[in-house]
C-alpha cells in the first residue's frame, strides 16, 4: 500500500508541473491571439481565443485541484480532497460546452453578413498557437489518462490545437480566393468538433459524482471472480466506486461455506484477488457465516429490520 501511495503522490507532481507550464504558455499567447483577432476581424481567430481563454481558466482550476488535493484527511472530511480533481473537469467540461455553443451562434450570426478577413494576420497568429497548442499538449499526455481533471485540461488544449489548424485552413483559403464566409465555417466545424468530446468528459466525470461504476472495472466479472473463490458460499451488498481518477474503493459481505474455520485468512485472500486481479487496493471484506439483515436489501441504508418488525 505504501508503493501505491508514493506512485500516486509522483505522478501528482509530473501532473502538477506539466499543468504549470501548459498554464503559463497558453496565458501568455492569449493575449496575442485576442489581439490578432480583434485586428484582422477572424471569427475563427477569436473563437480560438476563446477556447485558449478557456484552456487559461481549465489550466488554473486543474493547478488549484491538484493543491487541493495534496491537503491529508482529516475528521470532516476522510477520503481528503481528491474529489476536487473531479469537481475542476466537470468545470472544464461545462467551459468547453459554452464557448462551443457562443461559437456556432456567433457563424450563425456572420453567414449573412461576412466580415472583412485580414488573413496574413489571422494566419501568423494561429501559427503561433498552433506552435503553442502542441507544446501544452506535450506537456500534458502522460497524464491524460491517469487523471480525469488532466484528461480536461488536454482536451481543452487539443481543441484548441485543432482550431488552430482550421483557422490556417481558412486564412489560406481566405487568402487565395477571397472567400470570407470560410472563416464562420470553420468556427463551425470547431465548435462541432469539440461538443462530442465535451459530452464524454462530463458523462465520466458525472458517474464518478454519482459514485458510478468506473468505466475499466467490470462489475459482473468481479462478482463472478469473487463468488468462484474456494469457501465462498455467496455475496451481496457489493459496491465499486471511485473517488478519483484511478481511485477505486470496493465494499462487498461474503458469506463463508460452513467448512471455513478462520474467517480472516478468506478474508485476506479475497483482498488479494481484488488487488492483483482488478488493481482495486481500497477494498472491504464483510465475511460472515450467515447474511446479515443487508443481503435482502437493495442498499441497506435504513435501520435494520427484523423479522418481528
Amino acid at each position: 500500500m505504501a508503493h501505491e501511495h508514493s506512485h500516486a503522490t509522483a505522478v501528482a507532481g509530473g501532473n502538477e508541473k506539466a499543468l504549470r507550464w501548459a498554464l503559463l504558455l497558453t496565458s501568455t499567447y492569449l493575449v496575442a491571439e485576442v489581439i490578432g483577432g480583434l485586428v484582422s476581424g477572424s471569427l475563427a481567430l477569436l473563437s480560438d481565443a476563446a477556447h485558449m481563454a478557456t484552456d487559461t481558466v481549465a489550466l488554473a482550476i486543474s493547478l488549484a485541484a491538484i493543491w487541493l488535493g495534496k491537503r491529508p484527511a482529516d475528521k470532516r472530511r476522510t477520503f481528503g480532497y481528491h474529489r476536487f480533481e473531479i469537481l475542476a473537469a466537470v468545470v472544464n467540461a461545462v467551459l468547453l460546452f459554452f464557448v462551443a455553443i457562443y461559437v456556432l451562434y456567433e457563424a450563425y450570426l456572420r453567414i449573412s453578413q461576412p466580415a472583412e478577413i485580414q488573413s496574413m494576420t489571422m494566419l501568423w497568429v494561429a501559427v503561433g498557437g498552433l506552435v503553442v497548442n502542441l507544446i501544452g499538449m506535450r506537456l500534458l499526455a502522460s497524464g491524460k489518462d491517469k487523471s480525469l481533471n488532466v484528461k480536461g485540461a488536454y482536451l481543452e488544449v487539443w481543441a484548441d490545437m485543432l482550431g488552430s489548424v482550421g483557422v490556417i485552413v481558412g486564412a489560406l483559403v481566405i487568402r487565395f480566393t477571397g472567400w470570407a464566409w470560410v472563416d464562420s465555417l470553420i468556427a463551425v466545424a470547431i465548435g462541432l468538433w469539440v461538443l462530442p468530446r465535451t459530452w464524454r468528459l462530463l458523462r465520466e466525470s458525472l458517474n464518478v459524482l454519482l459514485e458510478g461504476v468506473p468505466d475499466d472495472v467490470d462489475l459482473p466479472e468481479v462478482e463472478r471472480a469473487l463468488q468462484a473463490e474456494e469457501g465462498v458460499a455467496s455475496l451481496h451488498d457489493l459496491h465499486v466506486w471511485a473517488l478519483s481518477s484511478g481511485k477505486v474503493s470496493l465494499s462487498v459481505h461474503v458469506v463463508c461455506t460452513p467448512q471455513v474455520g478462520d474467517l480472516v485468512p478468506l478474508m485476506l485472500r479475497l483482498r488479494a484477488l481484488l488487488a492483483e486481479r482488478f488493481d482495486i487496493h481500497h477494498s472491504t471484506v464483510q465475511v460472515e457465516r450467515v447474511p446479515c439483515e443487508q443481503a435482502g436489501e437493495g442498499h441497506g441504508f435504513g435501520p435494520a429490520v427484523t423479522a418481528a418488525g
